[in-house]
């Protein structure tokens, strides 16, 4: 065996034991509920990933709808479904992956898992630790979109992103509100950064407390972020209605793509933990 070898034995088992050292900081019965400044939760709904393949069709299916228009945002990857190359889990992480693939005539193939119809809510906390990709345009996402668009198409009926993130800026993490009357096509949306310099060599958890009265946003419980209702219409805060989320893996597009795509880089790999929602305790 050569000394090459056996350094990547010795590496492959650092990562193995790291993803599973991830998975063994606490115990079911220690996140279940938990109580921070902002009052107690229950957990109601996860996926911890503790299991090997695609992701359980119980809880995630894939939104391939856009694919056809670039998704709004001139997006340069063509999402697809029930693929393993795009998504899978193993090891207790979930990995989407963006790659040079061409399919629906595009250039790079990922994927986008919705909880739609699977994870539907109204208010809660939403916590995602997680591991992003970084490289001239990458985009990843952790968000949350209207499930059944009572107050009309986008973005009257509102956008959440919890967590944002452009390659050609890997240390800025972002956190956005989008309505009818705060939007980016307006140049009007609200939004919050912070500076998160390892977010791509380490996890981190992306956390949404989301009530009537406003929604927070943090990272690693460090509040960064507030959206406050105004009281006033549904064009200031749509947020009275069931929302689920979304994680993706962009490449390239209006934000993303900015400053161009370095293929060189490919593929992406986005890891995610788990995904947790809690419900706020009376």
């Amino acid at each position: 065996m050569t000394n090459k070898t056996i350094l990547l034995i010795f590496l492959s088992g650092i990562f193995f034991f790291a993803c599973q050292s991830s998975k063994q900081e606490k115990q079911p019965e220690q996140f279940e509920t938990i109580s921070t400044p902002t009052g107690n939760w229950q957990l109601i709904w996860n996926d911890e990933f503790d299991y090997n393949g695609l992701p359980d069709s119980a809880k995630w299916s894939y939104d391939t709808d856009g694919n056809a228009w670039g998704w709004g945002n001139n997006e340069a990857q063509h999402y697809t479904a029930n693929d393993t190359a795009n998504a899978h889990v193993k090891d207790g992480l979930l990995t989407i992956t963006a790659k040079i693939d061409s399919a629906g005539g595009k250039r790079y193939t990922s994927a986008r898992l919705i909880t739609k119809g699977k994870g539907d809510w109204l208010y809660g906390r939403f916590e995602i630790k997680a591991k992003l990709p970084t490289g001239l345009g990458t985009w990843p996402a952790i968000w949350m979109l209207p499930t059944d668009w009572e107050y009309g198409g986008w973005p009257d009926s509102g956008e959440i992103d919890i967590m944002e993130n452009v390659g050609y800026d890997p240390d800025t993490i972002v956190g956005s509100a989008h309505t009818k009357s705060y939007n980016h096509v307006l140049g009007t949306h609200k939004n919050g950064k912070i500076y998160v310099p390892d977010s791509y060599t380490g996890f981190h958890v992306y956390t949404l407390e989301w009530e009537e009265k406003e929604y927070r946003v943090y990272v690693d419980d460090q509040h960064y972020f507030t959206f406050v209702n105004e009281g006033t219409s549904f064009a200031e805060w749509p947020f009275d209605k069931r929302f689920h989320l979304l994680l993706n893996l962009a490449v390239g597009g209006n934000w993303g793509g900015q400053k161009g795509i370095d293929d060189s880089l490919f593929p992406h790999h986005f890891y995610i933990d788990y995904v947790r929602v809690y419900q706020k305790a009376e």
